[in-house]
């Protein structure tokens, strides 16, 4: 993966995903002392940038692969993203999800066109029904985070970040299944100048700043976390580009999680899940880091059950 092929990438899915705008807000920028500038992927085809990894991944196979249809296991964006980016190139998606999965995410895979099929909500129960659809149907795995054009798709959000302010110091961006900030990192590489890439994650989850300190994949052994987007652990696609490029990663508790989710609610007038508030969390808790520099946030998504907000 290098820059010619994140930008064959970025042009090869324009036609299927929206260049989500950039908001600003001198009130936060006043919290912190420097200029934030957040990447509102909420506004993205199905409400997260999980549409660009799933769009560019689907249009890399070939024509005999689509007519297989693709399969993965999501119970969440990358459902509804993969399903969405299905219809849009007349392809057949199945989708394995959890019995636990809230109905409101089950409804809007069916509104995709995703076909569902349910399993027990164990990871090893949705990998055992995913190979047995896989192997039924022909159809082609699509990871959510651990595949190279999803990490490629994912971070063209920053690519279009640094298109219009190629001088920022940072870019943040929540840590889950890692796809999202090794596609950012990849991009503030080959597109920033001298922009340095930095993950937020909760406590309760915080397998990515272990495996960054202990150098191997490590996994969590609770997933307590109100950030149900970032419950995943890394892959060996995405972790050594994590290792190389990723500046570090900052921990923030559910507390500063759903007080910076309020703040963009109330400042930026915009809805957001509390995964993509993660990013604005690690601002606020390192504020000293930040003084006085341009930075980046990636708004990942805004698909947040109304009936359950934490404030």
């Amino acid at each position: 993966m290098n820059k010619t092929t994140l930008i064959e990438c970025h042009n090869r899915i324009k036609p299927f995903i929206h260049n989500t705008p950039v908001l600003t807000s001198r009130l936060i920028d006043a919290m912190v002392n420097s200029k934030l500038f957040f990447k509102c992927e909420n506004f993205q085809k199905m409400g997260a940038f999980k549409m660009r990894g799933a769009t560019n991944a689907i249009m890399q196979l070939s024509d005999q692969q689509k007519d297989s249809g693709v399969v993965t296991h999501s119970s969440g964006n990358f459902a509804q993203a993969l399903s969405l980016a299905a219809q849009s190139l007349g392809v057949k998606a199945y989708i394995v999800m959890p019995s636990n999965a809230p109905q409101v995410k089950k409804d809007a895979v069916k509104a995709y066109g995703g076909q569902i099929i349910e399993c027990e909500p164990t990871l090893a129960a949705r990998e055992k029904t995913t190979k047995k659809i896989a192997q039924g149907t022909g159809a082609i795995f699509l990871h959510p985070s651990n595949d190279d054009a999803v990490i490629l798709g994912q971070g063209t959000a920053c690519v279009e970040l640094l298109e219009c302010y190629p001088d920022l110091d940072y870019v943040i961006a929540p840590v889950g299944g890692g796809g999202l900030i090794a596609g950012t990192a990849l991009a503030a590489q080959y597109f920033g100048n001298n922009c340095k890439v930095i993950g937020g994650e909760p406590f309760e989850v915080d397998d990515a700043y272990r495996s960054l300190i202990s150098g191997v994949i490590e996994t969590n052994k609770t997933t307590n976390t109100i950030a149900d987007g970032l419950k995943t652990q890394l892959g060996d696609r995405n972790f050594p580009i994590i290792q190389q490029y990723v500046e570090r990663i900052i921990r923030v508790t559910e507390e500063e999680i759903i007080s910076a989710m309020q703040i963009i609610w109330e400042r930026l007038k915009i809805v957001c899940e509390p995964s993509c508030a993660v990013a604005l969390a690690a601002v606020l808790k390192e504020k000293h880091l930040f003084s006085n520099k341009k930075i980046g946030i990636i708004i990942s998504g805004g698909n947040v059950d109304l009936g359950e907000l934490p404030f």
